[in-house]
């Protein structure tokens, strides 16, 4: 069971990468780099479409991701 888990987190974990890596630009300008995009943060534009997807799948992939690690991690503890 635990070696499963191990190797789906892995597994999670690439998938968290790549879908990262696939979500589109925020940046228009070489100002925002300056700001940190703290404008779009707090923002009220809301993702339409592929972004939407992206995010959405990335949250859940997060969210899966931290599950299966706190199960690993009172696997390990012998309990």
């Amino acid at each position: 069971m635990y070696n499963f888990l191990l190797a789906v987190i892995i597994v999670l974990s690439v998938l968290i990468v790549i879908t990262v890596m696939m979500q589109p630009s925020k940046q228009n300008s070489a100002a925002s780099a300056f700001t940190g995009g703290a404008d779009q943060l707090f923002g009220k534009q809301k993702a339409r479409g592929f972004e939407a997807v992206m995010q959405r799948l990335t949250t859940i992939l997060g969210c899966v991701w931290v599950i299966v690690a706190l199960i690993l991690a009172y696997l390990s503890s012998g309990s």
